[in-house]
């Protein structure tokens, strides 16, 4: 039951003698078709699952995508749009997620020194939900709500290789980010190769793509139903990174990930594939 006193059931359908506004009741149920659908969904298919007039799924698929909460592809079928992602990620900013992330940290005694941090995807970009800065001088001090590029980032990088090549090029289509090093990575598709390699070892890292001298390694925080919600990374000065380096502190941070996404609900065979 929502605080509202508008009750829905399981199957996400309005109960009959309940209060709300038709409009939104029709849209919030409309949203939830395309979120089920195995395939992108058009205003046919929309209208025959619903059973409602073609014409007033027209009108609100139209609002919808003028609010970015659907966008239509090339087929003339709807996909959630970009703007689901902001309400996702403050449901997870509100959440004991970064808590949690803080209290890992505490009982950490490997890399205890180093520079930890916890973001989400927010449409092209990463923002910050926690940070804990190491002493030595990385060149950058990252904060919480401080926004960077996800293509250049290691968490954003992190969460990004949990999606498809076609969903990350959908998300990416508007615009390429500003390069902050000669090292940021240059177009998507050497994103996508970056993407199959963290993809394969199950870490991502960003080799100076944010700040010259800085290697970061990330991986991706999931809940009980295996989506990425979040990324973690550690950033290290470049000249520290060596082989052996990069072996322990894919180690760690894939354990951190492990143990954070079982907080989150994850059963231990999803936490374990956030390492995979």
């Amino acid at each position: 039951m929502l605080k509202t006193g508008l009750q829905i059931d399981d199957a996400h359908t309005i109960v009959r003698g309940s209060k709300g506004v038709p409009a939104l009741i029709r849209s919030v149920k409309l949203m939830d078709a395309v979120v089920t659908s195995a395939r992108p969904l058009t205003i046919s298919d929309i209208a025959r699952q619903l059973d409602i007039p073609k014409s007033t799924v027209h009108g609100i698929c139209c609002t919808l995508v003028e609010l970015g909460l659907l966008t239509r592809n090339n087929a003339n079928s709807y996909l959630i749009g970009p703007h689901v992602m902001r309400w996702a990620n403050a449901f997870v900013a509100q959440s004991n997620l970064t808590a949690e992330f803080y209290e890992l940290l505490h009982n950490l005694k490997s890399f205890a020194d180093e520079t930890f941090t916890l973001s989400v995807l927010d449409g092209q970009e990463v923002v910050y939900l926690a940070c804990r800065n190491s002493a030595s001088s990385l060149g950058v001090t990252f904060r919480m709500g401080m926004r960077l590029p996800a293509p250049f980032t290691a968490t954003g990088k992190a969460i990004l290789s949990t999606l498809s090549n076609r969903e990350v090029r959908r998300l990416l289509h508007n615009s390429w980010p500003n390069p902050l090093t000669r090292h940021s990575v240059r177009d998507i598709d050497e994103l996508e190769r970056e993407l199959d390699l963290c993809r394969q070892r199950g870490f991502s890292i960003d080799n100076g793509q944010t700040r010259e001298g800085m290697y970061c390694f990330g991986t991706s925080v999931r809940d009980s139903s295996n989506t990425a919600v979040a990324g973690i990374a550690i950033s290290l000065l470049a000249e520290r990174v060596n082989e052996p380096t990069t072996t322990k502190v894919a180690a760690c941070i894939q354990m951190i990930a492990r143990d954070l996404s079982s907080r989150l609900g994850a059963s231990r065979e999803l936490s374990n594939s956030v390492s995979k």
